[in-house]
């Protein structure tokens, strides 16, 4: 696991925090989240695995004043991911919320599927989220709080033709999910699952296939029939900021243009 410290002028004094696992792109849910959490004053742990991103999103939060940590792992593995957890608690630092945003939307033909294929969209959609799940827990239940995030997708709901790899491991996802709000609902700590039902008007969209990605929004309605990370950001703050009498388990997210 690579380490890459971008603030941490930390002290004595425990400090409140917040982990994003599944950081790409700066024009991304991952990146917006960090922002958002960041404009509340609280540190921020971005973590992902291409470092030049998760820098590029870092130097946009620390040059309005924000607070932030840049790890860069692979989720999908357990010493790594309790590695971080680790450092995070030996520091002091008191975890107000966790955001998994992890997956990997890759088609791929049921009959040319390969087994290896098949373990590594598993590995990314739902194994990586059983990871941080686990071990934010542990620090939840010992704080007696702490909010737990996870970005689901269409794929969480139903499968569809091409999209079948993808949807095991998110469907898994949502329906594990499910166990552990009802495990966990009254030790104080909000676990919600959001479904992202729409094309997002991100960077990974807007630059797929050298601006396919891009027309194909426009053609499908442009901003109207896409979903704005910043937004999308937004509601997940909200969630983190709900009252506990009236805590959501699952939000639907997408356009008004969207079928569904």
């Amino acid at each position: 696991m690579a380490w890459s410290i971008m603030s941490e002028n930390l002290n004595s004094t425990p400090q409140h925090c917040a982990v994003v696992v599944g950081v790409g792109a700066s024009k991304g849910i991952g990146g917006a989240v960090c922002r958002r959490i960041a404009k509340e004053g609280l540190l921020v742990y971005i973590v992902g695995r291409t470092a030049s991103k998760l820098q590029l999103v870092a130097d946009e939060i620390t040059a309005t004043g924000g607070k932030v940590i840049v790890r860069t792992l692979d989720s999908s593995k357990p010493e790594q991911v309790s590695a971080l957890f680790q450092e995070i608690t030996d520091k002091n630092l008191v975890i107000d919320l966790v955001v998994h945003n992890v997956g990997s939307n890759m088609p791929s033909r049921f009959l040319t599927t390969s087994p290896r294929f098949l373990e590594q969209m598993w590995r990314a959609t739902f194994f990586s989220g059983f990871l941080f799940g686990q071990a934010s827990l542990a620090v939840f239940l010992a704080q007696q709080h702490g909010t737990l995030l996870f970005t689901g997708a269409s794929g969480s709901m139903r499968g569809k033709p091409f999209f079948a790899a993808f949807t095991t491991g998110k469907s898994a996802l949502r329906n594990y999910i499910q166990g552990i709000v009802r495990e966990f609902n009254a030790s104080n700590i909000h676990i919600a699952h959001i479904v992202i039902d729409g094309m997002v008007d991100g960077d990974r969209v807007n630059q797929f296939g050298y601006g396919l990605g891009r027309i194909i929004r426009l053609y499908r309605g442009g901003e109207k029939a896409s979903l704005n990370v910043d937004d999308i950001a937004d509601n997940y703050w909200q969630l983190h900021k709900q009252p506990k009498d009236l805590w959501t388990h699952e939000l639907d997210l997408r356009p008004f243009l969207e079928k569904f």
